[in-house]
C-alpha cells in the first residue's frame, strides 16, 4: 500500500461568484421604492499552505480533484450574498508548484508560505449598485464571474541539510538509524529504501536534518532504477555524503568506482549539485575485509580532496566524529546563506499609453479584443436581457473599444470576438454601437422617476390628445 507520494497532478477549481440581484423595493404606500438588489458573494480561492506536520502528497494522490465553494447570489432588500469559503490545502515544506508544461509557478519553502492556485470569481453587482443619476431603475444585474480552473503539478523536494547518497545496500538506512531517531526499513537486499527517510541529528549546539535518498545505480539520471524519481530530493541539501560499501560481495565493484559512478550521475542530473561540499563515508569497516579495503582506498580518496571517515553502523565506530564534522559544515553553509530580506512592496504603475485592451485582426476579417476588463465584462453580462447588453455596449464604448476597431480597419458587418479562442463572444459589429443600443430605449431609466410636469403642460397635452381622437372619429358611421 502506497504511503509516500512526492509528485501528483492536482485539478483545482475556485468557486464561482454569486449573481447580482435585480429587485425593486415593494412596500405599502411606496409604489416606487427604487432598486434594492444586493451584490453576489465572492467565490472561494484554492490556496496551498506549507504545513510542517504534512510530509507527503498522499492525500492528493487519492483525491486529486479539489474545488472551493461558490459565492451566494444577492437578494432583495440590499442583502449581499455570502462569500464562498476558501479551500486551504496543506502541503509539505519544499513543495514546488508547476504547470503542465513544467514551468515553475511557486517554490513553497517555510512554515506558512502560501500560494493561490486558483482565484475565486468576483460576485456580480446588483441593480442597486448599478443605479445612477441617468439609470435610476436598472432592470438588470451583473452575473457572477466564474472561478479559475486548471491543473497544477506538485513536486516534493525534501528540505534537509545533509543527503546520504550511494549504491543500494551501501548502509545508508543503517547509518541514519544510528545517527538519529529515524527508524527506516533495513534489510539485506537492494532497494530496501523506496522513499526518502528524514532524521534529526544533534551534535553539540547544532541540530540538523539528514535525508536517506534511495539507492542510485548507473543511469539513474536518465530514469533507471529509482534515481530519477528521488534525485530531486538532494537539490536542497547543503552537504552530500557518499556512503561507500567496503564489504560488497559484487566482484566488479569497489568504493572508488562506486564513487565515480555516483558522481557522474549527480553531474548528469545537474541542479547545481557540483558545487555542494562532499564527505566520503567508508561504511561497514566492522567487517575484517571491509577494514582492509578501507585502508587501501582511503589514500586515493584523500588525494582527490575528499574528507574521509571510516564508520560502522553496527559497532558505532566513527559516528561521533562524522556527526560533528557534518555539524561544522552545515553551520558554515547556514552562515554563508544570504539573509532573507523583508518583503518589499513592488509598485508597477500603469503605462500612460496602456489602454487596458488590444485589438488584433485575424483571418476572415475577424477582429479579436483581448483585455482583462472587456473579457470580465462579457462574462458578467446576461445576454438574454436587452438592458444588460446595452450596458455592456456603453462600457465598451467608454473604454475606447469602438475607436480602436475603427483604427484597425473594422467595417460594418465584420466579426468581432471578445476573449480567447476557446471562450469568446462573437458578434457582427456596427460602427455606431452606442446609437444602435439607444434604439432599445433609454436603458435603465424609468419615466416614473422623472420630475413632474407643470399642470398647464399636462392640460395642453390632454387637450391635444382629445382633439386628435375627435379627428379620428369624425365622419365615422357605426351603422354603415
Amino acid at each position: 500500500m502506497t504511503t509516500f507520494v512526492d509528485r501528483v497532478e492536482l485539478h483545482v477549481a475556485a468557486g464561482n461568484g454569486g449573481h447580482g440581484c435585480a429587485s425593486v423595493h415593494r412596500e405599502k404606500f411606496k409604489p416606487l421604492g427604487g432598486p434594492d438588489g444586493g451584490n453576489g458573494g465572492r467565490g472561494g480561492d484554492v490556496i496551498l499552505v506549507v504545513d510542517q506536520s504534512v510530509t507527503t502528497l498522499l492525500d492528493y494522490h487519492h483525491s486529486p480533484h479539489r474545488k472551493a465553494t461558490n459565492g451566494k447570489p444577492g437578494e432583495g432588500g440590499n442583502r449581499s450574498g455570502k462569500d464562498g469559503g476558501d479551500l486551504v490545502l496543506p502541503v509539505p515544506d519544499g513543495t514546488v508548484v508547476l504547470d503542465k508544461q513544467g514551468n515553475v509557478l511557486a517554490d513553497l519553502v517555510g512554515e506558512g508560505t502560501t500560494y493561490v492556485a486558483a482565484q475565486g470569481g468576483r460576485g456580480g453587482l446588483g441593480n442597486a449598485a448599478l443605479a445612477s443619476a441617468r439609470r435610476k431603475a436598472p432592470g438588470f444585474a451583473l452575473l457572477g464571474e466564474p472561478g479559475r480552473t486548471g491543473d497544477v503539478v506538485l513536486e516534493l523536494k525534501t528540505v534537509a541539510d545533509v543527503a546520504l547518497v550511494g549504491y543500494p545496500s551501501a548502509g545508508k538506512s543503517s547509518l541514519i538509524s544510528v545517527l538519529s531517531a529515524a527508524k527506516p526499513k533495513i534489510a539485506d537486499y537492494p532497494f530496501t529504501t523506496l522513499v526518502p527517510n528524514l532524521g534529526v541529528v544533534t551534535a553539540g549546539s547544532t541540530v540538523y536534518t539528514v535525508a536517506d535518498v534511495p539507492g542510485l545505480i548507473p543511469g539513474a539520471s536518465q530514469g533507471k532504477g529509482l534515481g530519477l524519481e528521488f534525485l530531486r530530493h538532494v537539490e536542497r541539501c547543503s552537504v552530500l555524503v557518499h556512503v561507500l560499501d567496503t564489504a560488497t560481495l559484487e566482484s566488479d565493484r569497489d568504493p572508488a568506482s562506486d564513487l565515480d559512478v555516483i558522481e557522474a550521475e549527480l553531474a548528469e542530473y545537474g541542479a547545481g549539485l557540483e558545487n555542494r561540499p562532499r564527505i566520503v563515508v567508508l561504511n561497514k569497516v566492522d567487517v575484517p575485509d571491509g577494514q582492509d579495503l578501507a585502508d587501501m582506498v582511503r589514500p586515493d580518496l584523500e588525494s582527490r580532496g575528499y574528507q574521509v571517515f571510516e564508520v560502522s553502523a553496527v559497532s558505532r565506530q566513527g559516528l561521533k566524529e562524522l556527526s560533528f564534522a557534518l555539524a561544522s559544515i552545515v553551520a558554515e553553509a547556514r552562515a554563508a546563506k544570504p539573509k532573507e530580506e523583508a518583503t518589499r512592496i513592488v509598485i508597477r504603475p500603469k503605462a500612460v499609453d496602456d489602454a487596458g485592451f488590444t485589438v488584433t485582426r485575424e483571418e476572415d476579417d475577424l477582429f479579436r479584443v483581448r483585455g482583462e476588463k472587456p473579457e470580465r465584462w462579457v462574462r458578467q453580462t446576461d445576454f438574454s436581457n436587452d438592458e444588460a447588453v446595452g450596458y455592456l455596449a456603453d462600457r465598451l464604448n467608454r473604454l475606447g473599444v469602438e475607436e480602436e476597431l475603427l483604427k484597425a480597419g473594422a467595417r460594418a458587418g465584420d466579426g468581432v470576438a471578445i476573449g480567447a479562442e476557446d471562450d469568446a463572444v462573437v458578434f457582427d459589429w456596427e460602427p455606431t454601437m452606442a446609437s444602435g443600443a439607444e434604439m432599445l430605449g433609454r436603458r435603465g431609466e424609468d419615466h416614473r422617476f422623472e420630475a413632474p410636469r407643470p399642470a398647464a403642460q399636462r392640460r395642453r397635452e390632454r387637450d391635444a390628445a382629445r382633439d386628435e381622437a375627435d379627428e379620428a372619429y369624425e365622419g365615422f358611421d357605426p351603422f354603415a
